[in-house]
């Protein structure tokens, strides 16, 4: 078994994070699988959960590079456990609400920013201000209704959805996404590394600063 014990920790809910958006559980209801087009982010997530499975490189379209990273482990207890919080096979359109405790779901949301999401800054084309935006993205509008009411319930932070061809965008926009950026990293545990380092050069300038300054 990967884990002899299955308890929450900052750890695991970044790594639940990372399932609910670029995870799949097979039907044979044992074997989990974690695709990325990023390398850093299968290492990380194969190190976090202690795994010794090879990392495979798959040529697709997936990424405008032609190729992704895909990590197949097998785990009934971890498999049942991802089960009971809400996570099911084939979830793409289906998944809903995932039972994350309060303490763990900024780890947990920082997982999902990392797999799905993106930090967008650019300059508004009239006032020239700085626009700051953090989406998460999912083909389940019912996943995103609950991720914010979530976010909201534990932040006051409101965020917007909006409708794309094939998926859907939670997106929060100008003071709402440095606010939120202050919570997802908030702590200094493990997370990709561009994006931490994009939040955290938005954070550390400040709102007012970032108003003249190229993006």
């Amino acid at each position: 078994m990967v884990l002899r014990k299955i308890t929450w920790n900052e750890n695991l809910a970044y790594c639940v994070g990372l399932l609910a958006s670029d995870g799949n559980l097979s039907k044979d209801g044992r074997h989990i699988i974690f695709v990325s087009k990023d390398k850093d982010l299968v290492r990380i997530f194969k190190a976090f959960l202690c795994l010794k499975n090879k990392i495979s490189v798959k040529n697709s379209g997936y990424s405008r590079y032609g190729k992704y990273y895909y990590l197949q482990f097998g785990d009934v207890k971890l498999y049942h456990w991802l089960n009971e919080i809400g996570m099911k096979p084939n979830k793409s359109k289906s998944i809903g609400t995932l039972s994350i405790p309060n303490r763990y779901f900024f780890h947990f949301l920082r997982g999902l920013l990392d797999g799905d999401g993106c930090i967008t800054s650019f300059r508004h084309p009239e006032s020239k201000q700085l626009q700051v935006r953090v989406k998460f993205c999912s083909a389940s509008r019912t996943f995103l209704d609950w991720l914010k009411s979530r976010i909201y319930k534990l932040s006051s932070i409101e965020g917007k959805i909006e409708l794309l061809p094939r998926v859907f965008d939670l997106v929060y926009y100008k003071l709402d996404s440095i606010r939120l950026l202050r919570k997802i990293y908030a702590e200094s545990s493990a997370s990709l590394e561009r994006k931490r380092q994009r939040a955290l050069l938005l954070l550390k300038g400040g709102w007012c600063n970032w108003q003249t300054r190229e993006a």
